[in-house]
Protein backbone atom coordinates (compact mmCIF):
# COMPACT_ATOMS: atom_id res chain seq x y z
CA UNK A 1 0.00 0.00 0.00
CA UNK A 2 1.36 3.41 -0.96
CA UNK A 3 2.15 5.80 1.88
CA UNK A 4 0.40 8.57 -0.03
CA UNK A 5 -3.33 9.14 -0.34
CA UNK A 6 -4.04 11.00 -3.58
CA UNK A 7 -7.15 13.11 -4.25
CA UNK A 8 -7.90 14.81 -7.58
CA UNK A 9 -9.52 18.09 -6.51
CA UNK A 10 -11.60 20.59 -8.46
CA UNK A 11 -9.60 23.80 -8.10
CA UNK A 12 -11.60 26.11 -5.82
CA UNK A 13 -10.31 27.62 -2.58
CA UNK A 14 -13.16 26.35 -0.36
CA UNK A 15 -12.69 22.78 -1.65
CA UNK A 16 -8.96 22.92 -1.03
CA UNK A 17 -9.12 24.36 2.48
CA UNK A 18 -11.98 22.08 3.50
CA UNK A 19 -10.14 18.94 2.38
CA UNK A 20 -7.02 19.91 4.31
CA UNK A 21 -9.05 20.40 7.48
CA UNK A 22 -11.22 17.32 7.04
CA UNK A 23 -8.19 15.09 6.33
CA UNK A 24 -6.44 16.36 9.46
CA UNK A 25 -9.51 15.59 11.61
CA UNK A 26 -9.94 12.21 9.89
CA UNK A 27 -6.38 11.16 10.68
CA UNK A 28 -6.69 12.34 14.27
CA UNK A 29 -9.86 10.30 14.79
CA UNK A 30 -8.87 7.15 12.89
CA UNK A 31 -5.09 6.99 13.32
CA UNK A 32 -4.58 6.98 9.54
CA UNK A 33 -0.90 7.73 8.84
CA UNK A 34 -1.08 8.13 5.06
CA UNK A 35 0.28 11.38 3.62
CA UNK A 36 -2.36 13.45 1.83
CA UNK A 37 -1.56 14.56 -1.70
CA UNK A 38 -4.53 16.64 -2.83
CA UNK A 39 -3.92 18.13 -6.29
CA UNK A 40 -6.21 21.01 -7.34
CA UNK A 41 -6.98 21.23 -11.06
CA UNK A 42 -9.19 23.25 -13.37
CA UNK A 43 -11.95 21.39 -15.22
CA UNK A 44 -10.10 20.25 -18.35
CA UNK A 45 -6.96 19.04 -16.54
CA UNK A 46 -9.13 17.31 -13.93
CA UNK A 47 -11.05 15.45 -16.62
CA UNK A 48 -7.91 14.41 -18.49
CA UNK A 49 -6.17 13.26 -15.29
CA UNK A 50 -9.08 11.13 -14.14
CA UNK A 51 -11.19 9.99 -17.12
CA UNK A 52 -9.40 11.30 -20.20
CA UNK A 53 -5.97 10.57 -21.65
CA UNK A 54 -4.33 9.69 -18.33
CA UNK A 55 -7.22 7.50 -17.17
CA UNK A 56 -5.92 7.89 -13.62
CA UNK A 57 -8.99 6.48 -11.87
CA UNK A 58 -8.44 3.12 -13.53
CA UNK A 59 -4.64 3.04 -13.36
CA UNK A 60 -4.57 3.77 -9.64
CA UNK A 61 -3.10 7.28 -9.86
CA UNK A 62 -5.97 8.57 -7.72
CA UNK A 63 -7.57 7.09 -4.64
CA UNK A 64 -10.40 9.63 -4.56
CA UNK A 65 -11.63 12.20 -7.04
CA UNK A 66 -14.00 15.10 -7.25
CA UNK A 67 -16.28 14.32 -10.18
CA UNK A 68 -19.28 16.26 -11.44
CA UNK A 69 -22.47 14.76 -12.73
CA UNK A 70 -21.66 15.76 -16.33
CA UNK A 71 -18.99 13.04 -16.34
CA UNK A 72 -20.60 10.34 -14.22
CA UNK A 73 -22.21 8.37 -17.07
CA UNK A 74 -18.91 8.19 -18.91
CA UNK A 75 -17.18 7.09 -15.71
CA UNK A 76 -19.73 4.31 -15.31
CA UNK A 77 -19.31 3.15 -18.90
CA UNK A 78 -15.51 3.06 -18.48
CA UNK A 79 -15.83 1.22 -15.14
CA UNK A 80 -13.56 3.87 -13.66
CA UNK A 81 -15.18 4.14 -10.22
CA UNK A 82 -15.70 1.83 -7.29
CA UNK A 83 -19.30 0.84 -6.62
CA UNK A 84 -20.10 2.20 -3.17
CA UNK A 85 -23.36 0.28 -2.67
CA UNK A 86 -21.73 -2.75 -0.99
CA UNK A 87 -19.73 -0.47 1.29
CA UNK A 88 -22.82 1.53 2.22
CA UNK A 89 -24.77 -1.64 2.97
CA UNK A 90 -21.95 -3.31 4.89
CA UNK A 91 -21.33 -0.32 7.14
CA UNK A 92 -24.98 0.69 7.45
CA UNK A 93 -24.05 4.26 6.54
CA UNK A 94 -26.24 6.69 8.40
CA UNK A 95 -29.59 7.34 6.74
CA UNK A 96 -28.14 7.35 3.22
CA UNK A 97 -31.44 7.85 1.42
CA UNK A 98 -32.83 10.28 3.99
CA UNK A 99 -29.86 12.62 4.40
CA UNK A 100 -30.01 14.16 0.93
CA UNK A 101 -32.70 15.33 -1.45
CA UNK A 102 -33.59 12.84 -4.19
CA UNK A 103 -32.26 15.40 -6.66
CA UNK A 104 -28.75 14.70 -5.27
CA UNK A 105 -28.95 10.91 -5.31
CA UNK A 106 -30.14 10.02 -8.82
CA UNK A 107 -27.36 10.99 -11.21
CA UNK A 108 -24.72 8.72 -9.62
CA UNK A 109 -27.00 5.69 -9.42
CA UNK A 110 -26.85 3.07 -12.18
CA UNK A 111 -29.19 0.13 -11.54
CA UNK A 112 -27.95 -1.12 -8.15
CA UNK A 113 -24.63 0.75 -8.27
CA UNK A 114 -23.85 3.98 -6.41
CA UNK A 115 -20.76 5.71 -7.77
CA UNK A 116 -20.34 8.71 -5.49
CA UNK A 117 -21.43 10.70 -2.47
CA UNK A 118 -22.63 14.33 -2.94
CA UNK A 119 -20.53 17.04 -1.31
CA UNK A 120 -21.10 20.30 -3.19
CA UNK A 121 -24.07 21.72 -5.00
CA UNK A 122 -26.07 24.88 -5.37
CA UNK A 123 -28.34 25.08 -8.42
CA UNK A 124 -28.23 28.03 -10.77
CA UNK A 125 -30.22 31.07 -9.72
CA UNK A 126 -30.29 34.84 -10.12
CA UNK A 127 -27.82 36.32 -7.65
CA UNK A 128 -28.31 40.03 -7.07
CA UNK A 129 -27.21 43.00 -4.95
CA UNK A 130 -30.19 43.71 -2.72
CA UNK A 131 -28.49 46.88 -1.45
CA UNK A 132 -28.77 48.28 -4.99
CA UNK A 133 -32.28 47.01 -5.69
CA UNK A 134 -33.61 48.27 -2.35
CA UNK A 135 -31.94 51.68 -2.50
CA UNK A 136 -34.64 54.41 -2.56
CA UNK A 137 -32.61 56.65 -4.86
CA UNK A 138 -32.04 53.81 -7.32
CA UNK A 139 -35.74 52.95 -7.22
CA UNK A 140 -36.69 56.54 -7.92
CA UNK A 141 -34.23 56.88 -10.81
CA UNK A 142 -35.31 53.58 -12.37
CA UNK A 143 -39.01 54.45 -12.13
CA UNK A 144 -38.34 57.80 -13.75
CA UNK A 145 -36.41 56.22 -16.62
CA UNK A 146 -38.45 53.06 -17.30
CA UNK A 147 -41.85 53.85 -15.79
CA UNK A 148 -41.92 50.63 -13.75
CA UNK A 149 -40.72 49.51 -10.33
CA UNK A 150 -37.13 48.39 -9.81
CA UNK A 151 -37.13 44.74 -8.78
CA UNK A 152 -35.18 41.56 -9.54
CA UNK A 153 -35.93 40.74 -13.19
CA UNK A 154 -38.48 37.99 -13.86
CA UNK A 155 -37.76 37.83 -17.61
CA UNK A 156 -34.59 37.88 -19.70
CA UNK A 157 -35.59 41.15 -21.35
CA UNK A 158 -36.04 42.73 -17.93
CA UNK A 159 -32.59 41.46 -16.93
CA UNK A 160 -31.07 43.16 -19.97
CA UNK A 161 -32.82 46.42 -19.17
CA UNK A 162 -31.83 46.37 -15.48
CA UNK A 163 -28.26 45.46 -16.40
CA UNK A 164 -28.03 48.56 -18.58
CA UNK A 165 -29.42 50.66 -15.73
CA UNK A 166 -26.78 49.50 -13.24
CA UNK A 167 -23.88 49.50 -15.71
CA UNK A 168 -21.43 52.12 -14.39
CA UNK A 169 -17.86 51.38 -15.49
CA UNK A 170 -16.61 54.60 -13.89
CA UNK A 171 -17.63 53.10 -10.52
CA UNK A 172 -16.21 49.66 -11.40
CA UNK A 173 -19.80 48.40 -11.38
CA UNK A 174 -21.18 46.42 -14.31
CA UNK A 175 -24.76 45.39 -15.01
CA UNK A 176 -24.28 41.65 -15.34
CA UNK A 177 -21.83 38.92 -16.35
CA UNK A 178 -21.72 35.47 -17.88
CA UNK A 179 -18.91 32.94 -17.70
CA UNK A 180 -17.95 32.82 -21.37
CA UNK A 181 -14.61 31.04 -21.08
CA UNK A 182 -14.87 28.02 -23.43
CA UNK A 183 -14.38 25.11 -21.03
CA UNK A 184 -17.18 22.90 -22.30
CA UNK A 185 -19.37 23.69 -19.31
CA UNK A 186 -20.42 27.27 -18.57
CA UNK A 187 -21.68 28.22 -22.03
CA UNK A 188 -23.42 24.83 -22.23
CA UNK A 189 -25.22 25.56 -18.97
CA UNK A 190 -26.21 29.01 -20.22
CA UNK A 191 -27.51 27.56 -23.48
CA UNK A 192 -29.55 24.96 -21.59
CA UNK A 193 -31.14 27.63 -19.40
CA UNK A 194 -31.95 29.84 -22.38
CA UNK A 195 -33.58 26.82 -24.03
CA UNK A 196 -35.51 25.49 -21.02
CA UNK A 197 -36.77 28.89 -19.91
CA UNK A 198 -38.36 29.29 -23.34
CA UNK A 199 -40.13 25.94 -23.17
CA UNK A 200 -37.55 24.05 -25.24
CA UNK A 201 -35.92 20.68 -24.59
CA UNK A 202 -32.48 19.15 -25.11
CA UNK A 203 -33.84 15.65 -25.71
CA UNK A 204 -36.54 14.64 -28.20
CA UNK A 205 -39.26 12.02 -27.76
CA UNK A 206 -36.83 9.30 -28.94
CA UNK A 207 -34.28 10.10 -26.28
CA UNK A 208 -31.89 11.76 -28.74
CA UNK A 209 -30.14 15.09 -28.22
CA UNK A 210 -31.90 17.60 -30.46
CA UNK A 211 -31.02 21.28 -30.12
CA UNK A 212 -32.45 22.44 -33.46
CA UNK A 213 -35.65 24.17 -32.35
CA UNK A 214 -37.28 27.62 -32.40
CA UNK A 215 -36.66 27.95 -28.65
CA UNK A 216 -32.93 27.34 -29.19
CA UNK A 217 -32.78 29.95 -31.95
CA UNK A 218 -34.59 32.54 -29.83
CA UNK A 219 -32.42 31.77 -26.81
CA UNK A 220 -29.12 32.09 -28.66
CA UNK A 221 -30.20 35.25 -30.48
CA UNK A 222 -30.96 36.86 -27.15
CA UNK A 223 -27.75 35.51 -25.60
CA UNK A 224 -25.69 36.97 -28.46
CA UNK A 225 -27.44 40.35 -28.14
CA UNK A 226 -26.91 40.55 -24.38
CA UNK A 227 -23.34 39.24 -24.17
CA UNK A 228 -22.21 41.63 -26.91
CA UNK A 229 -23.78 44.64 -25.21
CA UNK A 230 -20.86 46.61 -23.77
CA UNK A 231 -23.36 48.83 -21.97
CA UNK A 232 -24.54 45.90 -19.83
CA UNK A 233 -21.76 43.30 -19.52
CA UNK A 234 -18.59 43.04 -17.45
CA UNK A 235 -15.68 43.56 -19.89
CA UNK A 236 -13.77 40.47 -18.70
CA UNK A 237 -16.49 37.91 -19.42
CA UNK A 238 -14.51 36.24 -22.18
CA UNK A 239 -11.96 35.17 -19.57
CA UNK A 240 -14.48 34.31 -16.86
CA UNK A 241 -15.25 30.79 -15.81
CA UNK A 242 -17.93 30.48 -13.13
CA UNK A 243 -15.36 30.86 -10.33
CA UNK A 244 -13.86 34.06 -11.73
CA UNK A 245 -17.29 35.60 -12.33
CA UNK A 246 -18.24 34.67 -8.76
CA UNK A 247 -15.10 36.34 -7.44
CA UNK A 248 -15.85 39.49 -9.45
CA UNK A 249 -19.32 39.57 -7.92
CA UNK A 250 -17.86 39.17 -4.42
CA UNK A 251 -15.55 42.06 -5.25
CA UNK A 252 -18.58 44.30 -5.83
CA UNK A 253 -18.14 44.57 -9.59
CA UNK A 254 -21.47 43.09 -10.74
CA UNK A 255 -25.05 44.12 -9.96
CA UNK A 256 -26.60 40.73 -10.73
CA UNK A 257 -25.77 37.48 -12.48
CA UNK A 258 -27.19 34.06 -13.27
CA UNK A 259 -24.73 31.72 -11.59
CA UNK A 260 -24.48 28.92 -9.06
CA UNK A 261 -26.00 29.43 -5.62
CA UNK A 262 -22.55 28.78 -4.17
CA UNK A 263 -21.25 32.11 -5.41
CA UNK A 264 -23.99 33.92 -3.52
CA UNK A 265 -23.19 31.99 -0.36
CA UNK A 266 -19.47 32.61 -0.82
CA UNK A 267 -20.08 36.36 -0.56
CA UNK A 268 -21.13 35.88 3.07
CA UNK A 269 -18.14 33.75 4.18
CA UNK A 270 -15.28 34.85 1.91
CA UNK A 271 -13.02 37.07 4.09
CA UNK A 272 -12.33 39.55 1.28
CA UNK A 273 -15.94 39.84 0.11
CA UNK A 274 -17.04 43.45 -0.41
CA UNK A 275 -20.75 42.58 -0.58
CA UNK A 276 -21.29 40.63 2.62
CA UNK A 277 -24.86 41.24 3.80
CA UNK A 278 -25.79 42.83 0.45
CA UNK A 279 -26.79 39.71 -1.50
CA UNK A 280 -29.96 37.77 -2.17
CA UNK A 281 -31.14 35.19 -4.70
CA UNK A 282 -34.26 34.43 -6.71
CA UNK A 283 -35.38 32.33 -9.68
CA UNK A 284 -33.64 32.36 -13.04
CA UNK A 285 -35.50 34.73 -15.43
CA UNK A 286 -37.95 33.28 -17.95
CA UNK A 287 -38.27 33.70 -21.69
CA UNK A 288 -41.42 33.95 -23.80
CA UNK A 289 -43.44 30.74 -23.59
CA UNK A 290 -41.47 29.37 -20.67
CA UNK A 291 -40.82 29.80 -16.99
CA UNK A 292 -37.78 30.23 -14.78
CA UNK A 293 -36.07 26.90 -14.06
CA UNK A 294 -32.84 26.05 -12.31
CA UNK A 295 -30.02 23.78 -13.43
CA UNK A 296 -28.67 21.18 -11.05
CA UNK A 297 -25.13 19.94 -11.68
CA UNK A 298 -23.42 18.69 -8.57
CA UNK A 299 -20.07 17.40 -7.36
CA UNK A 300 -19.37 14.01 -5.84
CA UNK A 301 -16.63 12.29 -3.92
CA UNK A 302 -15.83 9.03 -5.73
CA UNK A 303 -13.25 6.26 -5.38
CA UNK A 304 -10.98 5.31 -8.25
CA UNK A 305 -11.38 1.72 -9.45
CA UNK A 306 -7.61 1.27 -9.39
CA UNK A 307 -7.07 2.63 -5.87
CA UNK A 308 -4.93 0.46 -3.56
CA UNK A 309 -6.40 2.24 -0.53
CA UNK A 310 -10.11 1.55 -1.01
CA UNK A 311 -11.03 0.95 2.62
CA UNK A 312 -9.35 4.19 3.67
CA UNK A 313 -10.90 5.91 0.67
CA UNK A 314 -14.42 4.87 1.63
CA UNK A 315 -13.90 5.69 5.28
CA UNK A 316 -12.61 9.10 4.29
CA UNK A 317 -15.35 10.09 1.83
CA UNK A 318 -18.05 8.90 4.22
CA UNK A 319 -16.40 11.01 6.92
CA UNK A 320 -15.99 13.98 4.55
CA UNK A 321 -19.71 14.14 3.81
CA UNK A 322 -21.05 13.55 7.31
CA UNK A 323 -23.28 16.23 8.83
CA UNK A 324 -20.44 17.94 10.69
CA UNK A 325 -18.15 18.17 7.66
CA UNK A 326 -20.96 19.05 5.27
CA UNK A 327 -21.47 22.10 7.46
CA UNK A 328 -17.70 22.72 7.59
CA UNK A 329 -17.59 22.71 3.78
CA UNK A 330 -20.40 25.26 3.77
CA UNK A 331 -18.67 27.58 6.21
CA UNK A 332 -15.49 27.36 4.11
CA UNK A 333 -17.44 28.73 1.14
CA UNK A 334 -18.67 25.58 -0.58
CA UNK A 335 -22.27 24.39 -0.59
CA UNK A 336 -23.09 21.49 1.65
CA UNK A 337 -25.58 19.02 0.26
CA UNK A 338 -27.30 17.63 3.34
CA UNK A 339 -30.80 18.65 4.33
CA UNK A 340 -29.45 19.23 7.85
CA UNK A 341 -27.13 21.95 6.52
CA UNK A 342 -29.86 23.65 4.48
CA UNK A 343 -31.92 24.19 7.61
CA UNK A 344 -29.05 24.77 10.04
CA UNK A 345 -29.65 27.81 12.23
CA UNK A 346 -26.03 28.99 12.32
CA UNK A 347 -25.64 28.58 8.55
CA UNK A 348 -28.80 30.59 7.88
CA UNK A 349 -27.66 33.33 10.25
CA UNK A 350 -24.49 33.66 8.18
CA UNK A 351 -26.15 33.06 4.79
CA UNK A 352 -29.73 34.28 5.33
CA UNK A 353 -31.05 32.76 2.10
CA UNK A 354 -29.53 29.29 2.57
CA UNK A 355 -32.90 27.74 3.32
CA UNK A 356 -33.98 28.63 -0.23
CA UNK A 357 -31.93 25.72 -1.54
CA UNK A 358 -34.82 23.37 -0.91
CA UNK A 359 -37.09 25.43 -3.17
CA UNK A 360 -34.42 25.74 -5.87
CA UNK A 361 -34.04 21.98 -5.95
CA UNK A 362 -37.76 21.49 -6.48
CA UNK A 363 -37.52 23.64 -9.61
CA UNK A 364 -34.18 22.26 -10.86
CA UNK A 365 -33.48 20.24 -13.98
CA UNK A 366 -30.47 18.11 -14.86
CA UNK A 367 -28.55 17.61 -18.08
CA UNK A 368 -29.05 14.35 -19.99
CA UNK A 369 -27.30 11.21 -18.69
CA UNK A 370 -25.51 10.39 -21.93
CA UNK A 371 -22.28 8.45 -22.31
CA UNK A 372 -21.20 10.92 -25.01
CA UNK A 373 -22.23 14.03 -23.12
CA UNK A 374 -18.65 15.29 -22.74
CA UNK A 375 -18.23 15.23 -26.54
CA UNK A 376 -21.68 16.69 -27.12
CA UNK A 377 -21.07 19.49 -24.64
CA UNK A 378 -17.88 20.37 -26.52
CA UNK A 379 -19.92 20.72 -29.72
CA UNK A 380 -22.43 22.98 -27.96
CA UNK A 381 -19.56 24.96 -26.42
CA UNK A 382 -18.03 25.57 -29.86
CA UNK A 383 -21.43 26.55 -31.24
CA UNK A 384 -21.98 29.13 -28.51
CA UNK A 385 -18.42 30.42 -28.78
CA UNK A 386 -19.00 31.07 -32.51
CA UNK A 387 -21.78 33.45 -31.50
CA UNK A 388 -19.07 35.84 -30.36
CA UNK A 389 -16.38 35.17 -32.98
CA UNK A 390 -18.51 35.09 -36.15
CA UNK A 391 -21.52 36.80 -37.68
CA UNK A 392 -23.09 33.52 -38.75
CA UNK A 393 -26.84 33.23 -38.53
CA UNK A 394 -27.89 31.55 -35.30
CA UNK A 395 -30.04 28.94 -37.03
CA UNK A 396 -27.07 28.00 -39.23
CA UNK A 397 -24.81 27.57 -36.20
CA UNK A 398 -27.40 25.36 -34.55
CA UNK A 399 -27.82 23.16 -37.63
CA UNK A 400 -24.03 22.72 -37.90
CA UNK A 401 -23.88 21.68 -34.26
CA UNK A 402 -26.84 19.32 -34.61
CA UNK A 403 -25.16 17.56 -37.54
CA UNK A 404 -22.07 16.96 -35.40
CA UNK A 405 -24.19 15.72 -32.50
CA UNK A 406 -26.01 13.30 -34.82
CA UNK A 407 -22.67 11.83 -35.93
CA UNK A 408 -21.56 11.39 -32.30
CA UNK A 409 -24.77 9.59 -31.44
CA UNK A 410 -24.90 7.44 -34.57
Amino acid sequence: MSNKFRIAVRKFDPFETAIEKIWKFFCQETGCDLELEAIPMDLHPLYEATLGKENGLVTGDWDVTHINTDWITEANEKNALEDLAPWIDAQHSENYSESWSDSLLNMQKFEDKILGLPFHDGPECLVYRKDLFNNPEEKKAFKLKYNRELQPPATWEELHEVAQFFHRPEQNLYGTAFALYPDGHNTVFDFSLQLWTRGGELVNENGQINIDSPAAVAGLEFYRKLTQDKAAMHPDCADFDSVKSGMAFANGEIAMMVNWFGFASMCEVYPESKVKGCVDITDVPAGPGGHGVSLNVYWLYAIGKGSKNKQVAYDFIQYAVNAKNDKLMTLEGGIGCRKSTWGDKEVNEIVPYYYKLETLHKNARTLPRNINWNKISEVIDVMVTKLFSTNKDVSELIKEAQNKIDKIES
